[in-house]
């Protein structure tokens, strides 16, 4: 065995890197050829200099010599401001037509301009779109859930569930590591990762064998901020808002940095406080429901982050990683519900509901990571993970009933709920990847095992008398186990490149529900479980035509799966008031898609996809009735839902003024037949349409416009909704000396952040509408300090100048499975 292993990973030839040319075109802003220019080609993992060139007199540069890799290209010329190409890849033997850029005069002498590189606010690729995060002034003082909202593509439902392009189940990556957290409890956590945080958000429609099947929406992968410089160095900001409450954020990052050693560490705390209005009008059977409601939530969180990379040597480096989250939410919702009789309009009576919910979160991340790389092309990257999450609700509902006039109480009801729950995940992968027959060829495989314990007591308590009610409450357990293996190749050929990938995956769930019930006469324990064990294969597939770079196709096709989250199969029900529950079911079963695209890139700007998914078994989450009036909310797996989009993405610049415009419109239909009075059929044409517009106002000032639309959607698989938007306003100041910027911002300056939607259910005609604290004022102050050089590439053969790439987080990117 010990002869196996190394000739399984190592055993297939390498072979070295072909050399390939590239060319372009660099005008001026009059789109007149520009002679004398200087064009260095900089390899993206860390901004060294791979190839420099000058424009002849037709403004044209040729490079020659270049190995395969990511570049992107940077152009300089007395009297011009620098321009920076977006990033492209260099594949395959022939020749290839580079980025072709136009300048625009500094208008200042030389000594008197200041060059800042600045990242596009979104870059649009074959397989994903990256939003940057630190392209866009108006994030600042926000967090990851409300980040998400400006994301292209991405939309976020009134109960903070995400869905891409019409299509739930997405799977949410934080540093390339998947979150088991779904729901609430993911909600709950983005909220304490602040915009200071985060560098960017990856969107992944179409994930390939590499990575994990999870996710039939694709995946959403949010990548914290990296410290690439030499020395010690580091930054800290601090911002204040204000909408109808204060809200506070600040943070502090240091990193050391030497050839063999990284060490860093961040830590990061948020208080906010925030106020959203929400009604629900229900007709059903005989009765009219009409609930005003307000609900106040505060969070308060502390987020931590220390790590070391050591450099065994030039071709190893091994990595320790802890990070984690302490957050205590609390929320209380006060509600008037006026029952009437339907056939009349006449009040009856009135449910007065007041819910006030105290949680505390804690997690923990413990990561050991090990990369191997070297000239030969081949790399390795293992990783060992553990992570804790310890969450406790306490919810008390008071329902105090009162007379049709509100003047006289008839009756209350008072339940306390208490919800410890434990988290804990283990998890290991490796990842191995080699040149093979002039292509890359790469094989591994993840084993994660995920436990789960949920203990719900509710408690009735009447005067000072609180007691068990035992016939209301359980104890919920669930384990989930997955091992994955997956195979990938890709290569360059002439004019086109393809690859193609097949993931396993076993998973093995186990759920046991205890408590005890009565049989009338006492209580007797009773015992609910349930074990699933399935395997599946998850093909993949990727085509792109790059013969012409200034005008590729792609053509990409994946299979994906979704679980359910084991919030969603508990049985017993979580109480909002009197007339409203949340219940799990046990039968919902994981939901599979085909999903199918093609991409057209046009002159490294204008981008076109058109996609298409199948989803079988889709569960989405149903609005039902129980005890003739009662509502509960739930899960529950629907036929089929098929859905259709077209994605188109452009960026324009001139001068200095630049806009970047997305729009993406799909056509989604459900279709299920739960039986009587429980049939769906509804589809809806729906889009959405972000743009962002920034104008420089000097040297270091900064202006900027941005908003987005949703038109009407489907929401819950029965609700439909209305039209919806947010424009945002922002200005930036760089001060001393460049080390400090100044940021202002109001969010949703027209207030036009308000939901609506309606459905006909199950007998019941429900509308759900409100808003939030959605127009807030924040200012915020970063500076940077200590040392400011960038690390450049180790001038000596080792093939992995890409070590730094684990700086601040390491755990070996979202390339694992």
């Amino acid at each position: 065995m010990k002869k196996l292993l190394p000739l399984i990973l190592f055993s297939v030839c390498s072979f070295a890197l072909n050399a390939q040319s590239i060319s372009g075109l660099i005008k001026d802003a009059d789109e007149k050829p520009l002679a004398n220019a200087t064009v260095s080609l900089l390899r993206s993992k860390d901004s060294s200099v791979a190839k420099l060139a000058v424009t002849n007199k037709e403004g044209r540069y040729i490079m020659s010599g270049i190995k395969e890799g990511k570049y992107l290209v940077t152009v300089s010329h007395v009297g011009f401001a620098m321009k920076y190409s977006s990033l492209f890849d260099v594949t395959g033997t022939t020749e290839i037509e580079g980025p072709s850029l136009s300048l625009v005069k500094s208008g200042s002498n030389l000594g008197d301009v200041t060059v800042t590189g600045r990242k596009q606010l979104v870059e649009v690729k074959a397989d994903k779109t990256i939003f940057n995060v630190e392209g866009t002034i108006n994030a600042v003082g926000q967090d990851a859930l409300e980040l998400l909202r400006k994301a292209p593509g991405v939309q976020i439902d009134r109960d903070d569930n995400i869905s891409i392009s019409g299509k739930n189940g997405v799977q949410v990556f934080i540093d390339g590591k998947p979150s088991p957290l779904a729901g609430k409890d993911l909600s709950e956590y983005l909220k304490t990762l602040q915009s200071a945080q985060i560098e960017s958000i990856e969107i992944i429609t179409n994930p390939s064998a590499k990575y994990e099947a999870a996710g039939n929406a694709g995946i959403i992968n949010i990548r914290l901020k990296r410290n690439k410089t030499l020395g010690t160095n580091g930054s800290v900001n601090a911002g204040y808002g204000i909408g109808i409450y204060s809200k506070y954020n600040a943070g502090i990052a240091i990193n050391h940095r030497s050839k063999t050693l990284n060490l860093f560490g961040t830590y990061n705390h948020n208080r906010a406080r925030n106020e959203s209005p929400f009604n629900l009008y229900r007709e059903v059977a005989d009765s009219i429901f009409d609930q005003h409601s307000k609900n106040i939530n505060r969070n308060q969180s502390h987020n931590f982050k220390v790590g070391a990379d050591f450099l065994i040597n030039r071709f190893n480096t091994i990595g320790v990683l802890l990070n984690g989250v302490r957050a205590d939410p609390r929320s209380i919702s006060q509600s008037n519900t006026m029952i009437s009789y339907l056939p009349t309009k006449a009040g009856v009576k009135q449910l007065s509901a007041t819910n006030n919910n105290v949680s505390r979160r804690d997690n923990t991340n413990y990561n050991i990571n090990f990369k191997h790389s070297d000239t030969a092309g081949r790399d390795l990257n293992i990783d060992v993970d553990h992570s804790v999450f310890d969450i406790i609700t306490d919810q008390l509902l008071t329902n105090i009933y009162l007379n049709a006039s509100g003047t006289a109480e008839t009756s209350r009801e008072v339940n306390n709920m208490v919800s410890p729950t434990e988290i804990r995940i283990y998890s290991g992968k490796v990842d191995y990847e080699q040149h093979l027959n002039k292509g890359r060829f790469g094989i591994g495989g993840k084993t994660s095992i995920i436990r789960t314990d949920n203990d719900f007591q509710r408690y009735n308590i009447v005067g000072s008398t609180k007691d068990l009610d035992k016939d209301k409450s359980n104890r919920f357990r669930y384990n989930e186990n997955i091992n994955a293996a997956y195979l990938n190749y890709n290569k360059q050929l002439k004019g086109w490149m393809y690859q193609v990938g097949v993931r396993m995956e076993n998973t093995v769930t186990e759920g046991r529900s205890t408590g005890l019930r009565n049989n009338g006469s006492t209580y007797v324990p009773f015992d609910s479980s349930f074990k699933r064990d399935y395997t599946n294969l998850f093909p993949s597939a990727a085509v792109t035509f790059n013969k012409n770079p200034r005008n590729q196709w792609s053509l990409s096709y994946s299979r994906r799966i979704d679980r359910p989250a084991y919030q969603d199969l508990n049985p017993f029900e979580f109480k909002l008031d009197a007339y409203t529950y949340m219940k799990g079911n046990t039968e919902l079963t994981p939901q599979f898609t085909h999903a199918l695209s093609v991409t057209n890139i046009y002159k490294f700007k204008l981008t076109t996809s058109l996609s298409y998914s199948h989803t079988e078994d889709v569960f989405a989450q149903i609005t039902d009735v129980i005890e003739t009036s009662k509502s509960f909310l739930t899960k529950k797996n629907l036929a089929t839902q098929d859905n259709i989009g077209l994605n188109i993405s452009f960026p324009f610049s001139y001068k200095n003024y630049s806009l970047f415009t997305n729009v993406n419109a799909f056509y989604s239909k459900y279709q299920a037949d739960l039986g009587p009075m429980r049939k769906i059929d509804v589809d809806v044409f729906s889009y959405r349409v972000f743009a962002q517009n920034s104008l420089k106002l000097g040297k270091t000032t900064t202006a900027e416009l941005s908003g987005w639309i949703n038109g009407p959607g489907l929401w819950g698989g029965t609700f439909k909704t209305k039209i919806m938007g947010q424009m945002d306003l922002g200005l930036q100041q760089t001060v001393l000396k460049g080390m400090g910027t100044l940021r202002f911002a109001l969010s949703d300056v027209l207030k036009t952040f308000r939901f609506d939607s309606d459905t006909n259910f199950a007998g019941q005609y429900l509308r759900a509408y409100g808003s939030s604290e959605s127009r807030v004022f924040r200012i915020n102050f970063s500076y940077r300090f200590g040392s400011t050089q960038v690390k450049a590439a180790r001038n000596r053969k080792t093939g992995s100048e890409d070590e730094n790439n684990r700086a601040n987080g390491g755990g070996g990117g979202l390339g694992g499975n």
